[in-house]
C-alpha cells in the first residue's frame, strides 16, 4: 500500500469572509477554504485537514495577525465546542455577517431579486437566551494536552456536548453561557453525584450504560423542567438519582425520566414518565399561554421567539375575514398567535403529538377558530383538503432546515392564496423555493431575526404576494 499523500500547510492566509456552517472563508490558488474558529480580517497559516473536489477543509494552526474584528471569546470551551463558533467576533458584526447571508443566499442561489432589506433584528440577551439544552453521559471525555500526558489513569467519564463530528466523544463542560441558571448547576452536581455513586457513564460505541443524558427546560415565567434518560431500567437507582434533583434543587417543577435502550438518542417514540410536578412548563407570549411537555416543540429563544411571529403576523397585515393554512404548525403557537385576527386557522404538521399539543394549546387559549391536522404536508394537502376546509387567503409556513417538499410548492401554486408568508431557518432552502415560487409571486419584504447569538444560524421571514394581472396598481399600494 502506497503513502498517503501529506496535506499541505498554507502560511500567512488571509481570512475573507464569514461562511457557511459557521466557518470563515479563505482562497487559495482555485479554492475555498472553509476554516472555523477565525474571523474576516484574521492572517493565519492553515493546515489542510481535508480536501473535497471543489473546496478544502482546514485547520488554523497559528495566527499572525489578528483581524479588528476579533475579540476575546468568553466560553472556556470555545475552539472546541462547535456550539458558538462566533463567540470571537463582537455582536454587531455578527449581525453583519448573518444579514449578509441572507442576502447572498437570495442573490446566488435564488438569482431572486431582492427588495429592500429590513435590518436584522438582534436578541437583546446574547448569552443565557437558550429555554433548553441536552447533555450526554459519556465514558469517553475529550482529554487535553495536559491529561494525556500524564502517566497516571486520567477519569474518563463526562457529562456535556459531543465533539463536532464524533459520536463517541463529548466535552465535560464545566460552564456554558446559553442557558440561565440553575442549569450548569444541575448538570455540575448530576455529574458529581453519579461519579460519587460509581454510576456507568452510557459508551456510545458498545451501547450500553446506566446514565444516558438529561434535558433542561425553564420558561421566562420561571417554571424548570428536568427530564433525565436512562439507559438501562433499574427502579432503585433511577430513585436515587431522581430524588437527589428533587432535594438537590426544590425549583424544579417538572420532572420526569425515560427509558432508553435503543442505539440512538431519539425519545420521541418512548414514554416519558413523571416523577414529580406538573407534566409541563408554561410560557406565555401577549395574553397566550402555552404549556410545553417534555416533547413539545417551542422555539428555544422565547424572547426572540415573539419578535419572530410578531414579524410573521405583522407582513400577513391581517384584516379578520381570512382563513389561514399554517404549514408545518408545529405545536400551534404560530396558529394561536394569530386565530383573533382571523376567521380561521387550519395547522397542519407531520407529528402526531404535535398536533395534539396545538389543539390543547387552542382549548387553553379559547380559541374555537382553528383546526389541526397531521401528516405528510405533500400529501393531505390535496385538492378534497381544500374543498373541505376552504381556500386559503394566507398561508404562513415554517418548514425546517431542508425546506419545503416540491408537491407543497406545486400545491402553493395551485392553491394560489393571496399573501405566502415564509419563516425560515435555512435562507439557502428558503432562497430556492421562493425562486420555484416565482411563477406567481412577488418577493416584497424580507426580514432576517437573530435567534441564536454567537452562531451563524439567522432565521428570515419572507413576504410574498401573488401577481395579479388584473390589478392595476403597484403591488406596494395592494398591500397598504
Amino acid at each position: 500500500m502506497g503513502k498517503r499523500t501529506p496535506l499541505p500547510v498554507f502560511e500567512n492566509v488571509e481570512i475573507l469572509d464569514a461562511g457557511s456552517e459557521g466557518k470563515a472563508v479563505a482562497r487559495i490558488d482555485n479554492y475555498v477554504v472553509f476554516v472555523p474558529f477565525v474571523v474576516p480580517g484574521d492572517i493565519i497559516d492553515i493546515r489542510v485537514v481535508k480536501r473535497k473536489k471543489r473546496y478544502l477543509e482546514g485547520k488554523a494552526i497559528k495566527l499572525h495577525k489578528a483581524s479588528p474584528l476579533r475579540i476575546e471569546a468568553r466560553c472556556e470551551h470555545f475552539g472546541l465546542c462547535g456550539g458558538c463558533k462566533w463567540q470571537n467576533l463582537e455582536y454587531s458584526d455578527q449581525l453583519k455577517f448573518k444579514q449578509k447571508q441572507v442576502v447572498d443566499n437570495f442573490e446566488r442561489i435564488g438569482k431572486l431579486e431582492i427588495p429592500e432589506i429590513l435590518p436584522i433584528k438582534g436578541s437583546e440577551k446574547q448569552y443565557y437566551y437558550r429555554n433548553k439544552l441536552e447533555f450526554t453521559f459519556s465514558n469517553r471525555r475529550w482529554l487535553n494536552d495536559e491529561e494525556l500526558a500524564r502517566e497516571e489513569a486520567v477519569e474518563m467519564n463526562g457529562l456535556g456536548f459531543h465533539l463536532p463530528g464524533m459520536f463517541d466523544r463529548i466535552i465535560d463542560v464545566k460552564n456554558c453561557y446559553l442557558q440561565e441558571e440553575p442549569s450548569n448547576s444541575i448538570r455540575n452536581e448530576l455529574n458529581r453525584f453519579a461519579r460519587e455513586q460509581d454510576y456507568s457513564f452510557y459508551d456510545n460505541r458498545n451501547h450500553s450504560g446506566f446514565l444516558r443524558n438529561v434535558i433542561i427546560r425553564n420558561s421566562t415565567l420561571g417554571d424548570l423542567m428536568v427530564i433525565m434518560i436512562f439507559g438501562k431500567d433499574n427502579p432503585s437507582e433511577i430513585e436515587k438519582v431522581l430524588h437527589f434533583l428533587n432535594e438537590k434543587f426544590p425549583e424544579i417543577t417538572s420532572l420526569n425520566y425515560v427509558i432508553n435502550t435503543k442505539q440512538n438518542d431519539s425519545i420521541n417514540d418512548l414514554e416519558v414518565i413523571l416523577f414529580s410536578g406538573k407534566k409541563y412548563i408554561v410560557e406565555k407570549m401577549e395574553d397566550l399561554e402555552f404549556r410545553v411537555g417534555p416533547l413539545s416543540f417551542y422555539q428555544t429563544n422565547s424572547e426572540q421567539a415573539y419578535e419572530l411571529y410578531k414579524t410573521a403576523r405583522d407582513f400577513a397585515d391581517l384584516k379578520g375575514h381570512e382563513i389561514v393554512y399554517d404549514l408545518y404548525c408545529g405545536t400551534g403557537t404560530i396558529a394561536n398567535f394569530i386565530a383573533k385576527k382571523v376567521r380561521h386557522v387550519v395547522g397542519i404538521e407531520y407529528v402526531d403529538s404535535a398536533i395534539s399539543d396545538a389543539s390543547e394549546n387552542s382549548a387553553i387559549n379559547g380559541h374555537k377558530n382553528t383546526s389541526f391536522f397531521a401528516g405528510d404536508m405533500a400529501k393531505v394537502l390535496a385538492p378534497q383538503f381544500f374543498e373541505k376546509n376552504g381556500m386559503p387567503d394566507v398561508v404562513i409556513t415554517d418548514p425546517p432546515r431542508a425546506g419545503m417538499h416540491p408537491k407543497v410548492i406545486d400545491q402553493l401554486l395551485s392553491a394560489a392564496p393571496e399573501k405566502i408568508v415564509y419563516v425560515s431557518c435555512n435562507p439557502a432552502t428558503q432562497a430556492r423555493d421562493i425562486a420555484l415560487l416565482a411563477e406567481k409571486y412577488t418577493l416584497m419584504k424580507i426580514q432576517p431575526v437573530d435567534m441564536f447569538p454567537q452562531t451563524h444560524h439567522v432565521e428570515n421571514v419572507s413576504l410574498l404576494i401573488r401577481k395579479n394581472p388584473e390589478i392595476s396598481e403597484p403591488a406596494e399600494q395592494v398591500l397598504q
